[in-house]
């Protein structure tokens, strides 16, 4: 728009940096996707007995369709299951997306299905060592779904976790498709996130009983749809729909509601219009270099999850985008911090979608000149649409703008009033390696933290010398063989309420892993997915009980007070399983990918290297149009 505001000249220099690190693989990605891309149902070009394979299983006017290839073919790829909260409201999704696709000039097919585990039930057990893995097995499957040359666009249904970024990153290989992602949204609030913390605590200390426990979890968890705090899942849906991937406001609408099948069915709707005609609108344009900038950025202004640190990288190098650290951290130190939602407040999803959502955050940024306004999204070109909300107007869905201010300012903020000036996301180095750190939810007296290290190999030690008492003291707890390539890189929020303890006691506490900690991230200062990681040979393998590390958030420094020369000469303690002890809970099926599995800093990805020959075809240019 030509009256928008000059972009912030650091969000500037960031993104043509990332579009200048990325010309040849971006070109390379770009030049297979067009490549892939034919004129009319791909299906045409199907030998006659695979065609028939394709719509054997039709009937009526959906087969004819299909085998006259003359209506645009659309593949639904769904992550339902009835045991996530999240997930169960999508099994009654594919039957209205058939319909509506249908009511469109389209034709939708089940393409298939993915796995969707939930890190909440898996928290703490074998099976979270699979958490991480299970992206690159959604995306493998997304694949396969989407594999069979019968589609012209796609429908990804999902929420949670590694499921999002897996859906996205699979899709991303047929980027010549258009693809519209579909959420369920949040559950009804329950029990208050504070409250629910206080429990965690009192457990800890042994002042609260185990059924005093699952009453207060039942009650935050409670019925279907997203759990309602500020974690990875709500996350997901933040980060896609501010790089207009969703419909816009489709994010945090209950599940159960007319509006909610309303939007469902109008993604159906719009796909067949993105598939076609002057609308053709490819994922692969969708996904720039701008549109990822401005998914990061939504993350830092609201406080979201450290695994995007992660899950970002990947998508990105999915689409030929060379994205690092390094742009999180610049940006964030230009990013104010917009939201409170817990862990970062008392508040959940739902206050913040009551406040004004991400129709208010979007257009404070974007007023501000903190989000690219310049990019194609699902709804169109440029992210103003996203500025409106959707509503039911006699049953018919139609968009609004909403209100220029924020509805509650203890939970959501213009970006002219912030509750910091930064992210609160920040990089911390020195003689340990590399680590994220949050801060949005630190106190600042607690941002630097100079302690004795106490050294764990799993969650389970940490537990048993909390319980005995051990840990009463000033104390930088060191918890490592917990990367992708030692043990998949579980999630270990499971601390928080322990470490909790400690620091209302008084003294100064600090975690340290090259694990994750997510978007429970807390008021504990956690150093987190530290790589090089101890499996790989990285410095957190020598440290030892007693050695003094000092954490300061402020300066983005991470070190242990050990001489160069006496860590550089100390054995490599605590090696990661061996093939014969890392099985069970169908881990030995992962090894493949334990064994290949890629830094934390570079996604940690099983795909490989991100080079133009990863996407197997000759660069011809090193210049890409920005944005594209």
């Amino acid at each position: 728009m030509s009256d928008a505001p000059a972009i912030h000249p650091k969000i500037a220099e960031v993104t043509a940096r990332i579009i200048g690190r990325s010309a040849s693989t971006r070109s390379a990605y770009l030049e297979r996707t067009a490549a892939a891309y034919a004129e009319g149902p791909a299906r045409r070009g199907l030998a006659c007995s695979n065609l028939a394979h394709g719509f054997a299983a039709m009937g009526g006017g959906d087969r004819e369709a299909l085998r006259a290839a003359r209506k645009p073919g659309v593949a639904i790829v769904s992550s339902y299951n009835d045991m996530l909260s999240a997930h169960q409201p999508l099994k009654e999704y594919p039957d209205w997306l058939k319909t509506s696709v249908r009511e469109a000039g389209g034709v939708a097919q089940f393409a298939g299905g993915v796995p969707a585990m939930c890190d909440g039930i898996t928290q703490g057990r074998a099976g979270m060592e699979l958490s991480l893995f299970s992206r690159e097995v959604i995306a493998m499957a997304t694949a396969i779904a989407l594999s069979h040359d019968m589609f012209d666009g796609s429908l990804l249904l999902g929420v949670c976790d590694k499921i999002v970024p897996g859906l996205l990153i699979g899709a991303l290989s047929f980027g010549h498709l258009p693809a519209v992602l579909v959420p369920a949204g949040p559950m009804n609030s329950g029990l208050p996130n504070k409250e629910k913390a206080r429990i965690r605590q009192l457990y800890a200390e042994g002042k609260a009983t185990r059924e005093d426990l699952l009453e207060a979890e039942s009650a935050s968890y409670h019925s279907p749809g997203t759990c309602t705090f500020y974690g990875t899942a709500n996350s997901n849906q933040m980060v896609v729909e501010v790089m207009g991937l969703h419909l816009p406001g489709a994010s945090f609408v209950h599940p159960g509601t007319p509006i909610r099948r309303a939007l469902t069915e109008e993604a159906g709707r719009r796909v067949v219009e993105l598939a076609r005609g002057e609308s053709y609108t490819p994922l692969a344009e969708i996904v720039s270099e701008k549109t990822v900038v401005n998914g990061l950025i939504s993350l830092l202004a609201t406080g979201g999850s450290t695994n995007h640190t992660l899950h970002l990288v990947a998508i990105a190098a999915a689409a030929g985008i060379q994205l690092t650290w390094d742009d999180f951290s610049d940006l964030s130190a230009v990013i104010p911090l917009l939201a409170r939602v817990y862990p970062n407040g008392s508040a959940d999803i739902n206050h913040f979608h009551a406040a004004g959502g991400i129709q208010f955050l979007i257009g404070t940024l974007l007023d501000a000149g903190l989000l690219h306004p310049d990019v194609r999204t699902v709804a169109g070109d440029g992210l103003h649409r996203y500025r409106q909300e959707p509503i039911l107007d006699n049953g018919s869905l139609r968009w609004r703008e909403v209100p220029t201010r924020s509805l509650d300012e203890d939970v959501l903020r213009p970006a002219s009033r912030p509750f910091s000036a930064d992210g609160g996301l920040r990089m911390v180095s020195g003689n340990l390696g590399r680590a994220v750190i949050k801060v949005s939810a630190v106190a600042d007296e607690h941002r630097v933290v100079e302690a004795p290290a106490r050294v764990f190999t799993s969650q389970q030690g940490f537990d048993q010398a909390f319980s005995a008492g051990e840990l009463e003291r000033d104390v930088v707890v060191v918890i490592r063989n917990q990367g992708p390539q030692a043990n998949g890189m579980p999630e270990l929020h499971g601390l928080t309420p322990a470490l909790g303890v400690l620091m209302d006691r008084g003294y100064q506490v600090a975690l340290l892993t090259d694990g994750r900690m997510s978007g429970a991230s807390g008021k504990i200062p956690a150093a987190i997915q530290l790589t090089p990681e101890a499996a790989a040979g990285g410095p957190l393998a020598r440290i030892a009980d007693g050695d003094v590390v000092r954490l300061d958030a402020d300066a983005g420094t991470l070190d242990v007070l050990v001489g160069e020369t006496e860590l550089a000469l100390r054995e490599l303690v605590d090696g990661p399983p061996d093939e014969a002890s890392w099985t069970g809970t169908g881990r030995e099926l992962f090894a493949a990918l334990r064994r290949s599995v890629g830094p934390a800093d570079q996604g940690a990805s099983v795909f490989g290297p991100l080079t133009p020959e990863h996407f197997g075809v000759p660069i011809r240019s090193n210049t890409v149009e920005v944005g594209k």
